[in-house]
């Protein structure tokens, strides 16, 4: 079974994604650190959540 994860989470990452669709990849501590780069997310659980649906939804689209 796949995570369930909240709207918000998944609503940022998407546009994360169509705002820089070229910088993200399917290696989740890259997208860590970009996510803390390029959003004001203070909460690392928050980040990790962000950062682990970006690699989730790349690598679903890469398949």
């Amino acid at each position: 079974m796949g995570n369930i994860r909240p709207s918000f989470i998944k609503s940022r990452a998407v546009r994360l994604l169509e705002i820089y669709p070229d910088r993200f990849t399917d290696d989740f501590d890259t997208n860590k650190l970009l996510v803390a780069e390029y959003t004001d997310v203070d909460n690392n659980r928050m980040r990790n959540w962000i950062a682990g649906y970006i690699t989730c939804y790349i690598q679903r689209r890469t398949d």
